[in-house]
């Protein structure tokens, strides 16, 4: 079953990838869904990243209770963990459930009720323009909501640091700056564009594939929030085995 799955999967990308018939009706769905997927996103992702830079520096230093521990090292943690790992990471879980649900919901609905048949039946490659817009948008612009995500969280970090008194704003800025490499930005706009990928492929292959009425449609969403998760954490794993 996995197999035929993954080789079916494969043939929908190489169709989806199939050179656009008109680019200028492709160009006007890209901007519509990189409307519904990035702006449409962006409230979602700023309060999960403010809380997440919020709560590390708290737990950092919760658990740096040792006078033998610099104060700024909570600056290098807190940075390293957002960047590296929840932006990257967190967001794309978030946006699975968001975006993915909602792409897999929309095909679905389509060949349920006979609309995708429709457009094959005009002779349009319909998973290509239904389904390479979706995907070109989404590492378009959830690779941006990640960085945005990543200063999200560092800036929440040097503010509650000061009000709650676990670390002044000098030291965290010290710690922020310290041994900084680039190199894990890099590694996060990685993952980011491949997380990206396989939460719109998968979410668009689940959703394209619906079989059945609109309760099919309902376990298609759920089918393409999970498989999608479940592979963002595999090649999260992947990647740092490969990277780091």
């Amino acid at each position: 079953m996995f197999f035929y799955h993954f080789g079916k999967y494969l043939l929908f990308l190489k169709n989806v990838f199939t050179k656009p018939e008109n680019l200028k009706v492709y160009w006007k769905e890209i901007v519509r869904e990189m409307n519904l997927i990035g702006v449409g996103s962006f409230g979602i992702i700023a309060v999960i990243s403010i809380f997440l830079g919020a709560v590390t520096c708290i737990q950092t230093a919760y658990q740096l209770v040792s006078n033998l521990i610099p104060r700024d090292i909570i600056g290098v943690i807190t940075r390293d963990s957002v960047i590296i790992e929840f932006s990257p990471t967190i967001c794309l879980l978030v946006l699975a459930g968001r975006v993915g649900g909602s792409i897999a919901s929309e095909l679905g609905t389509m060949r349920v009720t006979e609309q995708i048949d429709a457009l094959e039946i005009m002779g349009v490659n319909s998973t290509g323009y239904l389904v390479l817009p979706k995907i070109i948008a989404g590492t378009l612009t959830i690779p941006m909501l990640v960085v945005i995500s990543m200063f999200l969280g560092i800036v929440s970090a040097y503010l509650i640091g000061p009000l709650t008194g676990v670390i002044s704003g000098a030291e965290f800025i010290s710690g922020v700056l310290r041994d900084w490499n680039p190199y894990i930005v890099v590694v996060a706009l990685i993952k980011t564009y491949i997380f990206s990928f396989l939460l719109t492929s998968v979410s668009a292959y689940q959703g394209f594939y619906t079989k059945g009425g609109a309760l099919d449609v309902g376990v298609s969403s759920t089918k393409a929030v999970v498989y999608s998760s479940v592979l963002i954490l595999f090649a999260d794993y992947l990647v740092a085995q490969v990277l780091l």
